[in-house]
Formats: C-alpha cells, structure tokens, sequence
C-alpha cells in the first residue's frame, strides 16, 4: 500500500476540481503549504530544494513519457493486427473470385432434353397461375405472417448494417464477422480500458467504472482472429470473427434485446462479390434459414418431399398410409 503511487489520486483530484486556474494554481497551493507548514526551503543547505525538485519533476517527466511511449505502442500493434487480419480477409476473397471456372460439355441430346424441361416448367407455372401476380400476393401473405408470428413479437428491425443500435454501443454483422462500436465519454488509453474477448463471452469496461457490456454472446467466435483497437482514444472498435459462417445473430449478448433475422437484408453490392457457387450457398442458406424460422420446409426437404409425391404418384398401387417420412 505504501507504494501505490494512486492512493491519494482521489484526494488530489478533489483538490484540482476547486482550483479553477488549473496545474499553476494547485502547485501554487502545494508549495504554499511547504513553505508555511515545513522547512523544505530553509531546512537544507543552500539550493538544495532546487535540486529535489528537479529531481521530482524530472522522474515524473520521464515515467509520463515512457507511459505516451508504450500506450502509442499498444495502438499501433492492434491497429497494426486488424490490417492483417482485414489484408488476409481480402486476400482470401480475391482467391475465391479469381478462382477459374469449371466448363462441363453435353451432348446435342442432353441438350434438348434440358431445353424441353425448361419449357414444361414454363408451361407448368403459367398453368398454375404462379406467375408475377401470385408473387406479389405471396410477398403480401408471407408479410402478414410475419406480423401475425407470435415469435416476431418485440424483436426489432435490424439497422442498416443487420444488427442494432442500442444506447451504449453499436453493433453491424455480416456472415462472417461482427463488428462493434462503443463511443467513450472521454479520452482514454488502451490501458485504461478492459477488454476481455473468449470463445462466448464479452466484457468491454472502463477501468474502474461498472461495465459497459458484460455478457455471454449470442454465438461462438474465434478468439486468435478477433482483436479490438482505441480510435482517437474516444471510440472503441471490437471485431469478433464467428466459427459458425452460416448464421445470423440475432442480438450480440444473450441481455440485448433481439433482432429479427427475417428482416436482415445483406446489400446486394455484398453478394455481388461472391463468386457464382459461394453466391448460391449464401442465398440457400438466406432461405433456409427463413424456411426454419417459419416453420416450413428447407429446399434439400423440400426437394424429398417432391421426389416422395413423384414416386407415389407413380405408384398408386402402392399403400403409404401406415409410412412415416422424416
């Protein structure tokens, strides 16, 4: 305890609010007190308190110079660990675009035959009515739905960037990363600041002050790829990189409010820059996942669901009644 250079920060910090002229008229106090309380200026041999000060002021200096030195240090180390990270991410999505595409050849038959089955689905559509029209109406009836789900009660709309914007911080997802901003009420450094980033957990505070979020996040994100960085000392910026890539998160820590995930729309400049094959996962996955909120089949069960209905069809002599499919 006698060495803890901030016991008497509280005090001291009392003593600075009351003097309006700032350092000058608290140092004025401090040496007022040592010359009318003590004998630090007539006590010792002749400038002798010239060099104590000296000596004081000068440690002080350097201890507060060697803090500035480490803490620019620390920000340019994670400023430095999130552009590799970011370079790494770019280099990997580059290597998927520029990935040369595969060429399958068919014959003059199965070429007919393809033509031949895309007009009777042509034909079976307009048959059936299930046209621009009864897309609309189906756009309107799922919207209805929506509204009527009683699991979509009390989740909000998702911000521009597919996440929230809550009263202490703000958070933006795509399928892979989260992203998260805390505006700080005042100008910190990283030491001020803990930070604590594990597998499921999040915990963002300042240091002495109760916690800013303190809670178990909505899904498992890689600690090794996920890094934080002060920007300006007044904004804290957190990336967290998700194990799971092919989910949506609903709300960053299980005490936020949720989110609607139905309502999550990525930009289209975003899919865009998927090649073909990742572009088509993304979007299957996009509905399936709506499908499963809904209560309705995925595309591979509905795909054994019309092969089921074929089959059967095909063979009504058959009974089905006593099967169960799964």
């Amino acid at each position: 305890m006698a060495n803890d250079p901030e016991r008497f920060d509280s005090m001291l910090l009392a003593m600075a609010q009351q003097h309006e002229g700032g350092v000058k008229d608290l140092l004025a106090t401090i040496v007022g007190f040592l010359s009318r309380k003590t004998d630090f200026f007539t006590g010792g041999k002749q400038g002798e308190w010239e060099k104590v000060v000296k000596d004081v002021f000068y440690e002080q200096a350097k201890k507060a110079q060697d803090e500035a030195d480490k803490a620019k240090k620390e920000r340019e180390d994670a400023e430095k660990r999130l552009k590799d990270i970011q370079q790494k991410k770019e280099q990997e999505r580059l290597a998927r675009d520029f990935e040369p595409a595969t060429v399958t050849e068919i014959t003059d038959q199965e070429a007919e035959q393809m033509q031949e089955d895309i007009e009777k689905d042509k034909k079976s559509k307009t048959d059936s009515g299930d046209g621009e029209g009864s897309s609309n109406e189906a756009q309107a009836d799922n919207a209805s739905e929506e509204e009527d789900d009683p699991k979509e009660k009390g989740k909000l709309k998702p911000n521009a960037g597919n996440g929230c914007d809550l009263e202490n911080y703000r958070w933006t997802q795509t399928l892979e990363e989260v992203e998260l901003r805390v505006p700080l009420r005042q100008v910190l450094r990283p030491r001020d600041l803990n930070v604590t980033i594990s597998k499921r957990h999040l915990t963002v505070a300042v240091k002495g002050q109760p916690p800013i979020i303190d809670g178990d996040l909505d899904s498992d994100v890689k600690v090794e790829e996920s890094t934080w960085v002060l920007q300006d000392g007044r904004n804290l910026l957190v990336n967290l990189e998700k194990v799971n890539k092919m989910n949506w998160w609903g709300r960053l820590v299980t005490t936020d409010p949720e989110i609607s995930t139905r309502k999550i729309n990525p930009e289209p400049s975003k899919l865009s820059d998927l090649d073909g094959e990742t572009r088509g996962l993304v979007e299957k996955m996009m509905y399936d996942q709506r499908q499963k909120e809904m209560g309705l089949p995925t595309s591979d069960e509905q795909k054994k669901q019309d092969v089921l209905k074929k089959f059967m069809e095909q063979h009504p002599e058959m009974d089905f009644s006593k099967c169960k499919f799964n």
